[in-house]
């Protein structure tokens, strides 16, 4: 697509744009090999569209908006962890379920991009209670070329005595990203966890860039925290 982002600014653009990747990902989730949306979007999308209706009432104040622009963060981080997680580079989403959905339709035509060479590095903060964000996240030696339009994957886990009802707990400290049971995929500087419940755990992060063929450079160093 020709946008940047694939996310309407308008909210009943946006409220529509949701709608259409629920129904979507519902009939074909099962397809693509992904977790069901309803659990992650349904709540947070019907709570913004009861705020936006309200918001846009005759009798509606400053109030209902600020309550409308809070239930559509809440849905828009929703929305696009759900896109990023499971759906940017999936490859059973094809290029027509992109063009539906309205996602970002990715350059398929050949080109010779080689593996990544070069170690990630990044720095841990910590908003607020629960949440724990991996930021300035940068190449560690030299600069990258932008034409080979890397991204970064950052494999985590949590420190858990028993590893059920968790796919993302550990029993042992990692020595690699390799044993790091869950990863994200993200081209920005800085990625937010919500880790809400896991409070006082020892939580691991360790990235490597990745290019478009799914091709991984090295690991960079394993950063850990314990959750505020």
């Amino acid at each position: 697509m020709s946008r940047r982002d694939y996310i309407p600014k308008n909210d009943f653009l946006f409220l529509e744009w949701v709608r259409v990747l629920l129904a979507y990902a519902l009939e074909n989730f099962a397809r693509w090999g992904v977790i069901s949306p309803v659990d992650m979007l349904s709540s947070p999308m019907y709570d913004f569209e009861e705020k936006l209706e309200r918001a846009h009432a005759p009798n509606s104040g400053v109030v209902d908006k600020v309550v409308k622009n809070e239930a559509r963060k809440i849905i828009e981080k929703a929305s696009r962890t759900y896109v990023q997680g499971f759906l940017a580079r999936n490859p059973r989403v094809t290029l027509e379920d992109r063009a539906t959905m309205k996602l970002t339709i990715y350059d398929t035509t050949p080109t010779n991009v080689p593996p990544p060479v070069t170690p990630v590095e990044g720095k841990l903060s910590f908003p607020a209670t629960g949440l724990v964000e991996v930021r300035e996240i940068h190449a560690a030696a030299e600069k990258l070329d932008k034409r080979a339009g890397y991204g970064v994957r950052i494999y985590y886990g949590i420190m858990n005595e028993t590893p059920e009802g968790h796919k993302h707990y550990i029993t042992e400290r990692p020595k690699t990203g390799d044993d790091l049971p869950h990863s994200v995929f993200t081209r920005k500087k800085h990625h937010l966890f919500d880790l809400t419940g896991e409070n006082g755990k020892e939580a691991f992060f360790c990235m490597r860039f990745e290019n478009s063929k799914g091709q991984a450079g090295p690991w960079g160093t394993i950063i850990s925290a314990f959750i505020p």
